[in-house]
């Protein structure tokens, strides 16, 4: 193996903790998961050093890193928001809250800016996802066989506008507009609820769209945006006309069979310069 420092990949749920683990191995890296519990599945990461720590075990998180020898920390996958009243943390927990108790009232980045603080003040380096598993980012232009109409393409300005103003506040990454109409926008149900509750919204006549951007100013190395196969597959249920990515804002996990089910779903899929 490499001489560099082991890597640490804190992982929650989706494939992308998986992406980083093994572009580290194939570039000759040492790896070391900690799966969050309740959030990532220790079973995807059976043959590599692994420990399954609940969210608010700070202290254990910290000491199983630095046990490994990690220097390099990724924050990868999806983690949804506990409550303050079940976290229950431990004593390390306690004191990372008490740091960060004036923004837990305030939207994802900024909470998640100030746990990548106090990380780094353990003498950790934490470094995005991209960083390690390259050739993530959404490429502008069309991707595949179906292009936004005008109609579409309205839509997607429309919504840009609305989600650069939404992450200006630090609300959400994503938006759905229809005919101009903003049918929803992401807050903390995340993506998935709102592609299915805009879908029983939707009007007749042109099909909804989804945009999806990083908010502005966004702390890029942890809660990029991230979309997979999965999205298409939501989509094309809900009766959407396709998907408008920030281009170099949002991270893409096997884009090539996102175009592929993309075109067998009749859906769109765009990059687009925010």
């Amino acid at each position: 193996m490499t001489s560099e420092a082991t890597l640490g990949v804190i992982a929650g749920a989706g494939r992308l903790p998986e992406l980083v683990v093994q572009a580290a191995r194939d570039a000759g890296r040492d790896v070391f998961v900690v799966v969050l519990d309740g959030a990532g599945d220790p079973a995807r990461f059976a043959d590599v050093p692994h420990a399954r720590i609940r969210i608010g075990a700070a202290g254990r998180i910290i000491a199983a890193l630095k046990a490994a020898g990690v220097r390099d920390l990724v924050m990868a996958g999806g983690v949804k928001r506990p409550s303050f009243a079940t976290v229950m943390p431990d004593a390390r927990g306690a004191r990372l809250l008490a740091r960060v108790a004036t923004r837990i009232g305030q939207g994802d980045d900024a909470l998640l800016k100030a746990v990548v603080a106090d990380l780094e003040s353990e003498g950790f380096r934490v470094v995005g996802a991209d960083q390690i598993a390259g050739g993530l980012d959404a490429p502008p232009g069309v991707w595949g066989r179906h292009a936004p109409d005008d109609q579409a393409r309205l839509d997607i300005r429309r919504g840009l506008e609305v989600v650069q103003a939404l992450g200006r506040l630090d609300i959400g990454q994503a938006v759905v507009v229809q005919q101009g109409i903003v049918l929803g926008v992401e807050a903390i149900e995340g993506t998935e609820a709102l592609i299915a509750r805009c879908g029983a919204l939707a009007r007749p006549g042109s099909r909804p769209v989804l945009v999806k951007t990083a908010k502005p100013g966004q702390e890029r190395r942890v809660d990029w945006p991230t979309i997979g196969t999965d999205t298409i597959d939501q989509l094309r249920t809900a009766g959407f006309a396709g998907l408008a990515l920030g281009a170099g804002r949002v991270l893409v996990l096997d884009r090539p069979a996102i175009i592929a089910a993309a075109d067998g779903a009749g859906l769109f899929v765009t990059g687009e310069m925010s």
